[in-house]
């Protein structure tokens, strides 16, 4: 309910207040302070970057957002390209090459620790006077005036034109809202870890389509001793009983050496496995009444194309776009502009890796077939494959 506007009596007042402290909601943080905003960042998290060993796949597009935000530059050396991308189905050889040269010599993404990537981003932020990062902050209410919305703190109420919700796919922002959501789980888990291999990647990523599931392997920076390193992303389906996250790190390893291509050398586990489950959810509105959602609080994808937070980070250059030229960020006809931009995009996304997913998941004679066969006229029509390269890249 919509109030009518009180005295102010708060602890600080924003243009805009940001709701998690994430990849997204510190990627726009950045960029809405770069032009000039006001900010508050609340980030329920305290910042303990060193320990976290996952990878994020930024796109070619993804690269342009973070570097107008000021937050590329950060990474430097810190990152992986992927120049070229394989593609396989089962005990198949390569079906389908993406490369790079094929596309002007432009990289398809980089491969990045979320652990450099939130340093980055922290320390970008840190450069901005008219930007607050709030760590260790957890958001109890809201109250929704006709101007203005209030946050409410443990101890502290802050005001601010528009709250955006970049809080990941449990958002709390989204329950506060009320808003229906479309979700169901696809009863597959991702199991992620990092290797170290013998001999190099050269950039090359790989997309294997094994009968238990997708399996990737993204190429990594060298550590500082030179060690070569790749990201796994191991989708797997079936029952959770049989799962490879119940094995020992050594059968767990003879287990990776089955999968890996034999150019990579003998390889190691390095660090600890994550396990997700993997489900879809998508909100059927992205807006409210002085507040609007952002990337995984928006819309949770599968990873089976490793674009989640790429659309998210298309969400986040949507919005930040369309408030640096609004006199009030959180005006009605701002925000109905922002979800008429943006609804088409994540809709279609939500559709092609929902279909992908089922594709690749069908273990049917028939299916291995229509796979195959798909796979290998990409690679003989220049025109369809061109298209499918540039929406791996996310160049847009």
């Amino acid at each position: 309910m919509v109030k009518s506007n009180p005295q102010a009596n708060t602890s600080g007042q924003y243009d805009v207040a940001i709701i998690g402290g994430g990849l997204a909601g510190l990627t726009l943080s950045c960029l809405l302070a770069k032009d000039g905003l006001k900010i508050a960042c609340i980030d329920q998290s305290i910042q303990n970057f060193g320990g976290d060993l996952r990878t994020t796949a930024i796109s070619y597009g993804s690269r342009k957002i973070l570097e107008e935000a000021g937050i590329w530059k950060h990474l430097d050396g810190k990152t992986c390209a992927i120049e070229n991308i394989d593609i396989l189905d089962g005990d198949s050889p390569v079906l389908l090459n993406f490369l790079s040269d094929e596309m002007e010599g432009k990289a398809f993404g980089w491969i990045a620790l979320n652990s450099d990537l939130r340093a980055a981003m922290t320390a970008q932020l840190k450069t901005f006077k008219n930007a607050t990062h709030m760590q260790g902050e957890k958001v109890g209410d809201f109250e929704i005036f006709e101007d203005f919305a209030d946050v409410k703190l443990t101890e502290k109420t802050l005001r601010a034109k528009l709250v955006v919700g970049a809080d990941g796919r449990n958002s709390f922002v989204r329950e506060w809202m009320d808003m229906p959501v479309r979700e169901w789980s696809y009863k597959q888990r991702a199991i992620v870890c990092n290797v170290e291999h013998q001999n190099p990647h050269n950039n090359i990523a790989v997309e294997h389509f094994w009968t238990e599931g997708p399996f990737a392997i993204l190429p990594m920076a060298d550590d500082e001793s030179g060690n070569h390193r790749s990201a796994v992303v191991f989708t797997e389906h079936g029952p959770e009983k049989k799962s490879m996250k119940h094995l020992s790190d050594a059968d767990f390893e003879n287990e990776l050496r089955t999968k890996f291509p034999e150019s990579y050398g003998e390889i190691k586990l390095i660090g600890q496995r994550g396990i997700h489950p993997l489900g879809l959810v998508h909100a059927s509105h992205y807006i409210a009444s002085r507040m609007a959602l952002v990337a995984d609080a928006a819309h949770g994808i599968h990873p089976v194309a490793g674009q989640g937070l790429n659309l998210g980070f298309r969400d986040v250059k949507a919005l930040s776009d369309l408030l640096s030229d609004a006199e009030d960020p959180g005006a009605d006809d701002v925000l109905q502009s922002y979800q008429r931009a943006r609804r088409f995009d994540n809709m279609a996304m939500v559709a092609v890796t929902d279909g992908l997913v089922r594709l690749f998941s069908n273990r049917s004679k028939t299916a291995k077939i229509l796979r195959r066969a798909g796979l290998s006229a990409v690679a003989k029509l220049p025109a369809a494959k061109r298209f499918f390269m540039r929406q791996a890249m996310g160049d847009r």
